[in-house]
């Protein structure tokens, strides 16, 4: 079973960077669509970015395009979130998840989750 562990959130201010991880382990990476997600307080979950593991195409959320870019390292089994020009409402919990299917920006959309990292933008 595919199992997602993300790190690399902190505390950064308004204008920031920050690369998030995604390592997996118990199945090869890139078998598998991953898709990243955030939450903030009292929002609900919505989809930021997704790379195919079909057609190898990236996607990106409206309100992040320009700002973040999705890759993958299958050497190291792991994909990453580079963040750049960091506003405060991009503050919250960030996760990544895996399916076998072509990206969805849905929740329900992806079988396996990671447990989250907090990224939190502020002066």
């Amino acid at each position: 079973q595919l199992q997602l562990v993300e790190s690399g959130g902190g505390l950064v201010q308004p204008g920031g960077s920050l690369r998030l991880s995604c390592v997996a382990s118990g199945d090869t990476l890139d078998s598998y669509t991953i898709a990243w997600f955030r939450q903030a307080s009292g929002k609900e979950r919505e989809g930021v970015s997704c790379s195919s593991s079909r057609d190898g195409s990236a996607y990106y959320a409206d309100s992040v395009r320009g700002r973040f870019t999705i890759t993958r390292d299958n050497a190291k089994n792991t994909v990453y979130l580079q963040i750049d020009s960091l506003r405060p409402e991009d503050t919250g919990v960030y996760y990544c998840a895996g399916d076998d299917r072509l990206c969805k920006w849905t929740v329900n959309g992806y079988d396996y989750w990671g447990q989250g990292t907090q990224v939190t933008v502020s002066s």
